[in-house]
């Protein structure tokens, strides 16, 4: 086990772990949009400029809520591969505290085998994501502490 592995949320070792299953690029599509499949849909009200990822080629939408001191995310996209990254994103940070998920860094995607084979837009909205996840993660923060 790496070090960045040692210090990754188990939540996102498990998914890590089951891209690395997948050898061939499709298959970790595949999965990939399995992931998008699994992601709730929503609402209208929520897809509004402050939850807009920006710097994306498609539309993506998060939305962040502290529940218990837990960082809970919801949110879409309008790209199918887009949305799978997003649901692994949701999947592997939700029910984490907002300092646990500011101390994850991005680069597991690389060991999930995904990183090869999205193109230079989809891998920068995928780290534009990422970074708005840990922003709102702070914010939450931020607030709890005021």
């Amino acid at each position: 086990m790496t070090s960045a592995a040692a210090s990754r949320p188990a939540s996102l070792d498990r998914i890590v772990r089951r891209f690395q299953r997948h050898s061939d690029p499709k298959q970790r599509y595949r999965q990939l949009l399995a992931y998008a499949q699994r992601l709730d849909d929503l609402p209208a009200e929520d897809r509004v400029p402050e939850n807009k990822v920006s710097g994306c080629v498609s539309q993506v939408y998060v939305t962040a809520v502290l529940e218990d001191g837990k960082v809970m995310y919801s949110g879409t996209s309008d790209a199918q591969l887009v949305k799978g990254l997003l649901a692994l994103l949701v999947s592997g940070l939700n029910g984490l505290t907002p300092q646990e998920i500011v101390q994850v860094t991005p680069d597991f995607i690389e060991e999930t085998g995904l990183q090869v084979s999205l193109t230079p837009s989809r891998a920068n909205g995928f780290y534009n994501i990422f970074r708005m996840m840990q922003n709102k993660a702070l914010a939450l923060q931020a607030i709890a502490r005021a």
